[in-house]
């Protein structure tokens, strides 16, 4: 089946999928598998190396080495895979910087398995780094705060970055987040006054 118009081709393969497919199983084994193991390789080694307290210079490249393939395959493997999400920066000629922010017009291709472990790795993760934070700096241990710095920074990006596609690209995330908030405290305002 040939399409007349390139506008209307799917991004990400949506004519492949069969949509009884979509309830649970895992049509992405391998991205799903690295979606993980990257992001759980490097908390594991940080938390290893930190307590055996072995060789800083190459603990601290083997964390950024996994940091960096984590986010590299969640960027643009995992997220087009498993949630029909992407995004990208573009810098023009004259330097100026355009960000991308596209998602799958039919969301049917995902199946909620992949979902779900694509959103708990990309939520739960950033926050151990946040945690290792504290750690880092409640204990003084100055020279891994480096390491627990870029483990912030690349995964607190991707999170962004696919929050900004499931928002929409064209949405402030700010005015988003006070509309849900809004809706949030008139629902318990009228729930009070129900119970009064």
């Amino acid at each position: 089946m040939q399409r007349q118009d390139s506008k209307e081709a799917p991004l990400f393969g949506e004519d492949d999928y069969d949509v009884s497919k979509r309830k649970s199983n895992i049509r992405h084994p391998v991205a799903s598998f690295f979606h993980i193991f990257f992001r759980t390789s490097a908390i594991a080694v940080y938390l290893v190396c930190e307590l055996l307290g072995s060789r800083f210079i190459a603990s601290m490249v083997t964390i950024i080495l996994l940091l960096s393939c984590d986010f590299w395959t969640v960027k643009n493997v995992s997220g087009r895979l498993l949630v029909g999400l992407r995004w990208w920066n573009q810098v023009d000629e004259d330097g100026t910087s355009h960000w991308f922010f596209e998602s799958s017009k039919s969301r049917k291709t995902t199946s909620n398995a992949e979902s779900s472990v694509f959103w708990l790795g990309l939520i739960v993760c950033p926050f151990i780094w946040v945690v290792f934070l504290f750690s880092t700096l409640l204990s003084f241990n100055i020279k891994w705060l480096v390491v627990v710095f870029m483990g912030l920074v690349l995964q607190w990006a991707n999170l962004y970055g696919y929050v900004r596609c499931m928002v929409g690209r064209k949405s402030n995330l700010r005015s988003v987040v006070k509309n849900y908030l809004d809706v949030q405290i008139f629902d318990q305002v009228l729930k009070k006054t129900e119970r009064s």
